[in-house]
């Protein structure tokens, strides 16, 4: 999770194996304050069960194609994630994310957390 105002990387969750991101926000219990509002991409469907103020993109179907209105508004919504975007690649110049994790799977929490640790001191300065 980062927050809007200031870059920085206020809260990560991990869970072992490959699970889908909806599935780990789930795991993680996380609360919002209802005023709070949620920047998610389409894969966080359903998320309006857990908190009702979410900025969730529109998805087509074969049947149902965007209108113009719908494309404009996940356009607005992808701009306003590009700064989660951003901070994914730089997490990724640490080549934590980007390859095969082939440590110690006890010491994967404690690294991430140190490198985004850097990554916060870095948007700081």
């Amino acid at each position: 999770m980062i927050e809007k105002a200031t870059g920085q990387i206020v809260c990560i969750f991990f869970a072992y194996g490959k699970v889908h991101d909806f599935k780990l926000f789930k795991l993680s219990k996380m609360v919002f304050k209802p005023e709070t509002l949620v920047g998610t991409d389409s894969g966080f469907q359903g998320i309006k069960e857990f908190h009702l103020n979410v900025m969730l993109p529109k998805k087509r179907t074969k049947k149902n194609p965007l209108s113009e209105e719908d494309k404009k508004r996940n356009r607005l919504i992808a701009s306003k994630r590009l700064l989660n975007e951003h901070i994914s690649g730089r997490i990724k110049r640490f080549r934590i994310l980007a390859e095969r994790y082939r440590n110690r799977r006890k010491r994967f929490d404690l690294r991430f957390s140190l490198i985004a640790g850097i990554c916060n001191f870095e948007m700081s300065t």
